[in-house]
């Protein structure tokens, strides 16, 4: 499996310090995830945006599964991009699959692809599991460059997920 050379590390670090200063007396689980995306992109954007990533942002399920029939955009950066979206585009198939999707280049999804910036060539989507194991949610990457994620980026945004009490 390649190494990364985004600063995972880093930025694992980052989101620990952040949560300690920001959850400290949040007690609603809701608020509390609503503040643990924002803290998760605050702390990822900044060290993501020079490695080859040019988005970033949490989908979260309109309704619980197996109800869900499209996603809402929470917290992202650096733009507002499609909200809301539906289950066939790569973010769907992570959501319902609760398995992480590395897309080499979005091109191959032909009209399973939800473009939101045209710019984008690959993606790595993944999922947000509730304490019971089911998916809530997903985090989207994006890049402007073919191949830009691998498994070794998938695994690292699954541990900073666990970190940041946004998946089990």
């Amino acid at each position: 499996m390649p190494v990364s050379a985004r600063p995972w590390k880093e930025i694992q670090a980052h989101i620990q310090e952040q949560i300690l200063k920001q959850c400290v007396d949040v007690v609603d689980p809701e608020q509390e995830r609503q503040i643990l995306m924002k803290v998760f992109i605050a702390a990822t954007w900044p060290r993501l945006k020079d490695h080859g990533v040019s988005w970033i942002g949490f989908y979260q399920a309109d309704l619980p599964l197996p109800h869900t029939t499209s996603m809402l955009l929470a917290a992202r950066e650096p733009k507002a991009a499609c909200s809301p979206i539906g289950l066939h585009g790569a973010c769907g198939n992570c959501l319902t699959s609760g398995k992480s999707m590395v897309v080499h280049d979005v091109a191959q999804l032909g009209d399973n692809y939800i473009a939101c910036d045209p710019r984008d060539k690959s993606e790595l989507v993944v999922p947000c599991l509730d304490r019971t194991g089911n998916p809530w949610g997903v985090i989207d990457l994006d890049s402007f460059e073919v191949g830009s994620f691998d498994a070794s980026d998938a695994l690292n945004v699954q541990i900073l997920l666990k970190v940041a009490r946004l998946s089990k």
